[in-house]
């Protein structure tokens, strides 16, 4: 058959260029037209407003790119179980593609999809996108999916040195619309008013200072922009500044595939064979590994789908924790009393993103200051965050709460150490905690600000070195 027709439905690989399925694709046919589905029963995706504004601007840009090379991205609203066999059969389809995914509810969603699809002999063909390595391309040595993150790093790194990089140029895009008849169909022409509502719902204040940006476009300038301005090769030692401006902002892009792994990827090999001096080497290794973090837990979830739904360790079912709710709403909103712990989520609510360090900072002190279960700190970020992901999302709560895959079980934050360490002249504090201005640093770092000086900013709401013997007490019964 000559010239089949392709539906390509984009899922989280939000661009054209550098889309594994997509390429898949085009070599078989450029008759293809491609759908995005607001999954009604798959609210991770825009459950935050942070997230519904990346997701809904990056949609708007790669409905244009579709455009530009001259077919259309159809935008849906409902059950994609629904959707994409009507979708096909309205387009007269012979073959649906699509990126793989690795959570419960996507994997299932997508099982159903085939099957209807297959009793219609419509073809499904699948790839691996948003991934480095396919999860079953990756084995310990007893031939079982990794749990434990150095060894895990060490094997990827193996494999990704044995890869070639894709060269995207070598693709040049030339797609071929639908006929005109189909081109009056109100299946297909109702995508310009769902996202126009979509878009028009979307409630978030911080788009202007949230780091992250959305489209494929901006997301090529973040990477340029982190290379070029030498960010990487101070990455090392900058990286855990919550004051500096120190890091890629890479993590939304990564998440909705406006950029891809490979890309990114690639681009650290790149600078590595021109490498000028050991610091600038370990600075772009120690980058690397963060991108092996994100691929670790997107691994686990994969091979431990229970996950999403519990701790890994089981003992931590039996944990007795406290869930004092007006203490978790004062964390919520950043009224600890704790600086550097509300000056981070203050950050978070404002603009829908949280430096890396802290959030290791503040999800210890709700699991092991406030005994607050690490599944509400969780479920916050997902509700907040502009990069909300449910792996890495998950394995970084699980990792703080001592529940998952980590070889060193308990491990705690004292707030205050964090804050003089990372924060010494409490920029990032002060900047977050306008009513501790006036305040010394010295005070700020060692928690005992005078009530005269701090300007209607509260007392901890805890002391940590009670609430650290009173969790190991806790934590030793099980």
């Amino acid at each position: 058959m000559n010239n089949p027709r392709i539906l390509f439905w984009h899922r989280k690989d939000l661009r054209i260029f550098d889309n594994q399925a997509l390429i898949k694709a085009f070599s078989l046919s450029n008759a293809i037209t491609s759908t995005y589905i607001l999954d009604k029963n798959y609210s991770h995706d825009f459950n935050a407003n942070s997230r519904a504004w990346f997701l809904g601007n990056s949609l708007q840009e790669l409905g244009n790119n579709w455009g530009e090379l001259g077919s259309r991205l159809v935008i849906k609203e409902g059950d994609p179980v629904l959707i994409i066999p009507q979708l096909a059969k309205t387009i007269d389809a012979k073959f649906v593609f699509w990126n793989k995914s690795i959570e419960p509810y996507e994997i299932n969603r997508d099982l159903q999809i085939k099957k209807i699809l297959k009793e219609k002999n419509i073809q499904v063909i699948e790839s691996w996108d948003h991934l480095l390595v396919e999860p079953l391309n990756i084995f310990s040595g007893n031939n079982k999916p990794y749990t434990v993150y150095g060894p895990f790093y060490k094997k990827l790194k193996s494999k990704m040195n044995l890869l070639g990089s894709y060269d995207q140029d070598k693709v040049i895009f030339q797609f071929q619309d639908i006929d005109n008849k189909l081109k009056e169909n109100k299946t297909i022409n109702s995508s310009d008013s769902v996202l126009k509502k979509f878009l028009k719902n979307i409630k978030f204040s911080g788009s202007n200072i949230c780091p992250c940006r959305p489209g494929e476009n901006a997301a090529e300038k973040l990477l340029k922009n982190f290379i070029n301005e030498k960010k990487i090769y101070s990455y090392n030692s900058a990286r855990d500044l919550p004051s500096y401006n120190g890091t890629s902002f890479l993590s939304a892009s990564l998440r909705y595939g406006t950029i891809s792994i490979r890309k990114v990827w690639n681009a650290t090999l790149n600078l590595n064979s021109n490498c000028e001096s050991h610091e600038n080497y370990l600075s772009i290794e120690t980058w690397q590994k963060e991108l092996i973090w994100r691929e670790f837990y997107q691994h686990c979830l994969f091979h431990f789908p229970e996950l999403e739904k519990g701790p890994y360790r089981k003992k931590w079912d039996q944990f007795p924790w406290q869930n004092n709710i007006e203490w978790f709403q004062h964390w919520s909103n950043g009224e600890t009393g704790v600086p550097i712990v509300d000056a981070a989520m203050r950050q978070l609510n404002t603009t829908g993103w949280m430096h890396n360090r802290c959030r290791m900072i503040v999800a210890s002190f709700l699991v092991k200051d406030l005994i607050c279960s690490w599944q509400l700190g969780e479920k916050k970020f997902m509700e907040t965050l502009v990069d909300g992901d449910l792996a890495a999302n998950n394995g970084g709560w699980q990792w703080s709460a001592s529940s998952g895959m980590d070889p060193k079980p308990l491990r705690i934050f004292n707030p205050y150490t964090q804050a003089k360490k990372f924060d010494p002249i409490c920029d990032y504090i002060k900047s977050w905690v306008p009513e501790l201005s006036k305040v010394s640093n010295s005070e700020i770092l060692n928690g005992e600000i005078s009530n005269l000086e701090k300007i209607n900013y509260s007392n901890p709401i805890v002391n940590h070195n009670v609430q650290q013997r009173f969790f190991k007490s806790l934590y030793a019964e099980i």
